[in-house]
């Protein structure tokens, strides 16, 4: 919100509508749902990388070059609200609604070779 504050300081009436909302988000790299580049990150490698899961947030921490921690505490939690990933006894996976969002084919049934 204090970008979106900044931007709308810097190239308006410092008045944050519709349109000066969007075009800051734009520029942060945010898309309509709220999502940045780290959780997409985050995302893509569920899904294409290891295939939806499970997958360990260590494992997934490790890929995309961030803290556990942060993973856990910035990421996760809109991810999971999003209905995009859930938690399991064995890691972390992605939901069909994840495969959806990022326009990829979820494969049913496993893979023999």
């Amino acid at each position: 919100l204090r970008r979106v504050r900044d931007y709308a300081l810097m190239y308006s009436d410092s008045v944050i509508d519709e349109q000066i909302a969007e075009k800051a988000l734009g520029k942060l790299d945010i898309d309509k749902l709220g999502l940045d580049v780290v959780d997409k990150k985050i995302l893509s490698i569920l899904v294409t990388k290891f295939e939806g899961g499970p997958v360990g947030v260590g494992t997934i921490a490790a890929s995309i070059g961030e803290e556990v921690d942060t993973i856990e505490d910035v990421y996760e939690p809109y991810l999971l609200q999003l209905g995009f990933v859930k938690r399991t006894s064995k890691g972390r996976v992605a939901t069909n609604l994840a495969f959806k969002y990022l326009g990829v084919k979820k494969e049913n049934g496993p893979k023999l070779f």
